[in-house]
């Protein structure tokens, strides 16, 4: 393991409707995907962007990290670019972190239909 750096993880997951409980239960799977397959803590994080499509208007991303106690962390929501046909109903995540991992290590989890998105990484 190297020296401590700023990183940054990616992720993205889709949900079937745009429903606030259904939004929330994904990021919340999102993210617990990205500090566990990462070795992380909430104190690794510096600042999180969150992303939605256009459709998905029903609740902040951000607010499922204030519900399972990420609170002292700096978060951003924003919507995507509306391109034409590209895959609705998906949230995105890009985490700053603090981590002794090379760049190489970091693993980018993209769960349920967003997997889609990223066959190039593993699972």
């Amino acid at each position: 393991m190297g020296a401590r750096a700023v990183r940054a993880v990616r992720g993205a997951t889709q949900v079937d409707a745009d429903d606030r409980d259904l939004i929330l239960a994904a990021v919340t799977e999102l993210l617990e995907a990205v500090l566990e397959r990462n070795a992380l803590a909430p104190a690794d994080l510096i600042s999180m962007v969150f992303t939605a499509t256009p459709d998905l208007r029903s609740e902040f991303p951000a607010y499922a990290a204030r519900q399972i106690g990420i609170i002292d962390v700096p978060l951003l929501c924003a919507a995507e670019i509306d391109v034409p046909g590209a895959m609705p109903r998906v949230l995105r995540l890009l985490a700053h972190v603090e981590t002794d991992r090379a760049r190489t290590e970091l693993r980018h989890p993209y769960l349920r239909g967003a997997a889609a998105l990223r066959r190039d990484l593993p699972a």
